[in-house]
């Protein structure tokens, strides 16, 4: 028995790995003895870098080696960063500290990816891989905490604390759509019950003769076909089905009327 299910499994292995595409890429790894730094940053410095452009110098780091005592490492953003400040935004602290730590449970590396474009001697584009190298240390920014840096954690928990939707005072009318008298379901709606005309109570008689010719038909018929049939309001045509109809209040002709037994003439089926 487990040597059939093994064989199941192993089908059902093979069956879903015809339905994976693989797709290879070439991947350079030229540079995978080298060790890479993880380099984690406020969001404030993270929008600056994105805003320079790829020519000019985003910061440098400077490390202090004390002989007895660990490594001091520094960042300290370029001129060029710190004028990136756009209008009504509040300056950045120049000068951060980097935190170590050894990663030791993980494995982690980094990757970039280079497209070549399309030439005469090559019409399609080429997509290649590279390992930049193995994450050898972790580092945390953290700024000076100074007064400018307070200021500028005061003023984004401020901004972040208020409302995106806020409610104004007009000093005008604004007037965002034309206003409409009337709409266009209800035209047609009073002009389909203009052509029906309003319904009249007909002769209980000649009620009954339509309803009995109407089940003859059909034995079983609900509420709106019969106003439809009829013409007749509902509350006195179901005065009248109250006297010669019977109301089923369970399945399989539930909600529907039918004729009393009395006065049913339903002709039996031909039997072979």
């Amino acid at each position: 028995m487990e040597s059939k299910k093994k064989e199941k499994e192993k089908e059902k292995d093979k069956e879903k790995d015809k339905d994976v595409i693989v797709y290879e890429k070439e991947m350079e790894m030229s540079s995978a003895s080298r060790g890479v730094w993880l380099v984690k940053v406020p969001k404030y410095i993270s929008s600056r870098w994105d805003k320079c452009p790829g020519n000019i110098t985003a910061g440098q780091l400077n490390i202090t080696r004390v002989q007895g005592q660990k490594s001091q490492v520094k960042l300290i953003l370029s001129e060029a960063i710190m004028c990136l400040q756009e209008k009504g935004e509040e300056p950045i602290p120049k000068e951060h500290g980097l935190i170590v730590s050894h990663i030791t449970s993980q494995t982690l590396g980094v990757f970039s990816q280079q497209t070549t474009p399309a030439t005469t001697n090559s019409p399609m584009e080429t997509e290649k891989i590279i390992f930049e190298g193995k994450v050898a240390q972790k580092l945390e920014c953290r700024p000076t905490a100074n007064a400018s840096y307070m200021k500028l954690k005061r003023d984004s928990l401020i901004k972040a604390a208020q409302p995106t939707r806020i409610v104004k005072q007009l000093d005008r009318v604004v007037q965002s759509y034309k206003p409409i008298s009337d709409h266009k379901h209800n035209k047609e709606f009073d002009e389909k019950k203009k052509a029906e005309g309003k319904k009249a109570r007909d002769d209980k008689g000649k009620v009954m003769d339509m309803l009995f010719a109407a089940f003859e038909k059909h034995q079983y018929y609900n509420i709106k076909d019969l106003v439809k049939l009829t013409n007749q309001p509902v509350t006195y045509l179901k005065e009248i089905l109250k006297d010669v109809c019977v109301y089923n209040l369970k399945n399989p002709h539930k909600n529907m009327w039918e004729l009393k037994p009395e006065y049913r003439h339903y002709k039996d089926e031909d039997k072979d």
